[in-house]
């Protein structure tokens, strides 16, 4: 037996995984067992799981492989200081102490996590490495072409190359500080959003605004070549030498200073958000075009943050060569862990590979997961009134009844996924036919922005049914925009003045308005009984008993906060929040049942969140 362990650690959602004799075991972000979004800590906690999910202690790994090279990260910031000197030397202090004290000693802190007990060798690979390996070795494909781009790594922003049974090379990258990533954070954080985290509310901002500076920013601050490569005027910027992403040559550009986060959204806002994510897309299409040109394939595997933009990718089927595309689930910096332990398989040790039907991935449904005596002692516990489903066919049947009756159910089952995305394991569900569901949701349940759409899941049979896309599509990572077929449209009436900005969320916009966005775009998960069996039971269910084969799918968290990992989590969520049914594995918690003033303890446990 063979067991790696892969780390991500001290950037960006810190995670660990393990693959065991080339299957992936576990992988989990450190974020889901301390509670803090977005956790960069070193992954303590993630290392245990996922030992302890194999069976396994730290003496019986083979390998520990860590997903970038911090003396080469190490190198770009001094040199970059040095470039920018003396304008970098407050941020260079900054993180001087930190770099000193951890990130230049990370064997010592690896051996620290893993109690003394692991004493072999440590595997370094480079950050759009790690990336390229987590796309391509769990893929279907044997042959693929990969590409890479996130803000930066080591010094490369973007890479792509070729992969090939268990080998894969990259030929090609983009060096910092031109970074397609950090173009678009930029823009994240002018617009008041924080970076890291608020790219999905400017991807979602963006159809409520009109693409008026497209050509301002790639006149003055993006030099886009045909072939996809780019530089950016730095002179617009501060994050290469600064705290700031944007210096004040970009706010007297665009006319203000940037947003405060908690106030008014304004054109301004919504017209650069829609912007921004133009040349995205046009930046994008090129560099796949080019990518194909280049390393041609029928087949194209992505990753890195820039992955995440399902808007864009929903573009490169339909406009370029490439005819199928696979996308890391946990495309960030937490599919480093996984990259790297591949990497260490197949690259470093020569393994064979042979890719399954499916994925790798095995659905993505890589983390901890509770057995039902666990949850019934937990709600005992609590003296919590639940209902015990016998049956799987029982438990759907209920569910489904109960989102037909318009209740919000937060539902909890099997193994927590791993990646930004709830597949169906942690999440919170409604009717997609409900015109006030998704403020509802954003207001109520969320506690977040209005504007913000929420994506559909939809029985894998189905899908081309209620979305423009060809027989047999598959999104099973909710990786993919796609268009909202037109039978299922609802036009805007003739004595109906045209809106315009976030008054457009008011509109109903087909047969299906809780997951249709202001441009009738959805965010698609596909589902098959392979995949997520219990999960498309309900599905099933619930079309039985309704006719629709959706269901509205978000992830089972309140705003500034992990998804929940555990089924205290899951509760405390629930107790906080409009909620109105809990299910967790063959147990149902209706809140309308509980004893106690409800609205004290929904105030009580929502205290408890740091919303942000």
């Amino acid at each position: 037996m063979t067991a790696i362990l892969g780390i991500s650690a001290y950037y960006h959602d810190a995670a660990a995984a393990l693959v065991v004799d080339g299957a992936i075991v576990a992988a989990a972000q450190e974020e889901r067992f301390t509670r803090i979004k977005h956790d960069a800590q070193f992954p303590t906690q993630a290392i245990g799981y996922c030992l302890e999910a194999a069976g396994l202690s730290p003496s019986d790994l083979a390998y520990v492989g860590f997903y970038d090279k911090p003396l080469l990260k190490f190198d770009r910031l001094l040199e970059t200081w040095l470039a920018f000197a003396p304008r970098g030397f407050r941020a260079f202090c900054q993180a001087l102490p930190t770099w000193l004290e951890q990130k230049l000693y990370l064997p010592r802190e690896m051996r620290r996590a893993l109690d003394g007990a692991y004493r072999r060798r440590f595997v370094f690979a480079e950050h759009h490495e790690s990336h390229a390996a987590s796309a391509f070795f769990p893929s279907p494909f044997d042959e693929a072409a990969v590409l890479t781009l996130d803000g930066v790594g080591e010094w490369a922003t973007a890479s792509f190359g070729h992969g090939r049974g268990n080998r894969l090379q990259l030929t090609h990258e983009l060096r910092f500080p031109h970074s397609l990533g950090l173009l678009y954070s930029a823009f994240t954080a002018y617009c008041g959003f924080k970076v890291n985290s608020g790219e999905y509310k400017l991807m979602g901002l963006a159809p409520y605004g009109e693409p008026k500076y497209t050509d301002l920013i790639l006149k003055r601050m993006v030099d886009l070549r045909p072939d996809g490569s780019f530089r950016l005027d730095q002179r617009y910027f501060n994050y290469a030498h600064g705290l700031t992403m944007t210096s004040r040559r970009f706010h007297q550009l665009l006319g203000r200073p940037p947003r405060r986060p908690e106030a008014e959204i304004e054109t301004l806002d919504m017209d650069l958000a829609a912007s921004v994510q133009k040349v995205t897309e046009e930046i994008l299409l090129r560099i796949v075009r080019h990518v194909h040109q280049v390393a041609p394939s029928p087949n194209l595997c992505l990753a890195g943050g820039v992955a995440l933009n399902c808007v864009a990718n929903g573009r490169l089927l339909s406009e370029t060569p490439f005819e199928n595309l696979w996308i890391q689930p946990a495309a960030g910096d937490a599919g480093g862990a996984l990259g790297v332990a591949l990497l260490v398989w197949h690259q470093l040790l020569g393994n064979p590979r042979t890719p399954p039907a499916g994925d790798a991935q095995r659905g993505s449904l890589l983390g901890p997961a509770y057995a039902p005596e666990e949850v019934a002692g937990f709600l005992h516990d609590q003296e919590a009134e639940f209902h015990r489903l016998e049956s799987e066919q029982q438990l759907c049947d209920f569910t489904a009844e109960q989102l037909k009756r318009q209740r919000v159910v937060g539902w909890f089952q099997g193994r927590m996924e791993f990646g930004p995305r709830a597949l169906g394991s942690r999440s919170i569900l409604a009717d997609p036919r409900s015109p006030s569901m998704q403020s509802l949701l954003n207001e109520k349940i969320k506690f977040r922005e209005s504007f913000r759409p929420f994506a559909p899941a939809v029985l894998a049979e189905h899908a081309a049914d209620y979305f423009d896309v060809p027989p047999g599509w598959e999104s099973p990572y909710m990786l993919v925009t796609a268009p909202v077929h037109p039978q299922q449209r609802i036009s805007e009436t003739e004595d109906e003045s045209p809106a315009v900005g976030l008054a457009r969320l008011r509109r109903r916009r087909s047969t299906i308005p809780a997951v249709t966005h202001v441009d009738h775009s959805a965010r698609v998960q596909t589902v098959d009984a392979a995949r997520h069996p219990r999960f498309h039971r309900l599905l099933q269910a619930f079309h039985e008993q309704t006719g629709c084969p959706m269901l509205v799918n978000t992830s089972f968290n309140v705003r500034g906060e992990p998804i929940v990992c555990t089924p205290q989590d899951a509760y405390r969520c629930f107790l906080a929040t409009d909620i109105d049914v809990l299910v967790m594995e063959n147990f149902a918690v209706v809140k309308s049942e509980q004893a106690g003033d409800g609205a004290i303890e929904r105030k009580q446990h929502l205290e408890q969140f740091a919303l942000d």
